[in-house]
């Protein structure tokens, strides 16, 4: 076999092998239990979820321990640092989007001050899942004999309260699916994706090769109308706390909102909503990217 032959059949392997996960990814999220809003009427808590690929050696995950700080893991380094001498070889990052179902939505969307009770439950039960979902993937992979570590659920991933900017972790889920092309970040500091920014998300970190999927975006806030011409602005006219402003998001004024003020609603609730979601719903990018971004987006290329 000649070395091209050979390159030719790794990319089939990759191909195979991205194929599987993503496979993987979307039969879980269709047919687990725990995808299900068991307090309110047993519907799907996420619809069927979106799934793209970055490489652990690429420059972005360099460039995020100064843009986040010099403790954000790069891949390569929470697949090695959480399981020693497995990170030798390729290392890629799997990521999905899974979107909120759109009758929470259309709820949530009604409200003004708080969450609805299907949001909230999204909130909690929906990233119970994701955790699920999380440690089901790095099952799948280590069983296939492949390395394999989700961020989020190792034992070195930590929230941290940096000076000033609020909360922050050692590893960004949103970050990584930037790196992985599936979207931009927004005006509230959520991420527009193709499915719109009313969803959840998660990363595995993989000591495999899988082709990257492509950054078809040229700026970090591309998807949002806000930042291509100064329209929009409906996420800030939806906060109830005033923490999203033509400068960006107030980590600590949405903190203290849905810590304090929204303390009687878990009451109600019997849970702390600490997320209420309105900025995510009632808003041009809640299911899609805003056609005036895509449009611009157009006019550029």
């Amino acid at each position: 076999m000649s070395e091209e032959d050979a390159g030719d059949s790794r990319g089939q392997t990759a191909d195979v092998q991205a194929l599987a996960i993503e496979r993987f990814i979307k039969s879980y999220v269709a047919a687990s239990p725990e995808n299900r809003l068991s307090r309110v009427d047993d519907s799907p808590i996420f619809e069927e979820p979106l799934v793209g690929f970055a490489s652990g050696d690429d420059p972005l995950f360099e460039q995020y321990k100064e843009l986040i700080g010099p403790f954000h893991f790069t891949p390569r380094e929470i697949l090695e640092q959480t399981l020693p001498g497995t990170a030798t070889g390729d290392v890629s990052v799997i990521c999905w989007v899974l979107p909120v179902a759109a009758k929470t939505r259309a709820e949530n969307a009604r409200r003004r001050n708080e969450p609805s009770p299907r949001w909230s439950d999204t909130k909690y039960d929906g990233e119970g899942f994701n955790n699920s979902l999380r440690g089901a993937l790095e099952s799948f992979l280590t069983c296939n004999g492949c390395p394999a570590v989700a961020p989020g659920l190792s034992p070195l991933f930590t929230l941290m309260l940096p000076e000033p900017g609020g909360w922050t972790s050692n590893w960004s889920e949103r970050h990584a699916l930037y790196a992985a092309g599936m979207g931009t970040f927004s005006l509230s500091d959520g991420f527009i994706t193709e499915r719109g920014i009313a969803m959840r998300c998660g990363s595995v970190v993989a000591g495999l090769a899988l082709p990257a999927t492509p950054r078809r975006y040229r700026s970090y806030t591309e998807n949002c109308p806000f930042f291509l011409d100064g329209s929009c602005g409906v996420c800030a006219r939806r906060c109830p706390a005033g923490a999203i402003s033509t400068e960006g998001h107030d980590k600590g004024l949405c903190f203290q909102y849905l810590n304090e003020t929204l303390a009687h609603t878990g009451e109600r609730y019997g849970r702390n909503p600490l997320a209420c979601g309105l900025c995510q719903t009632a808003v041009p990018c809640e299911s899609r990217i805003p056609p005036a971004a895509t449009k611009k987006r157009d006019c550029v290329t």
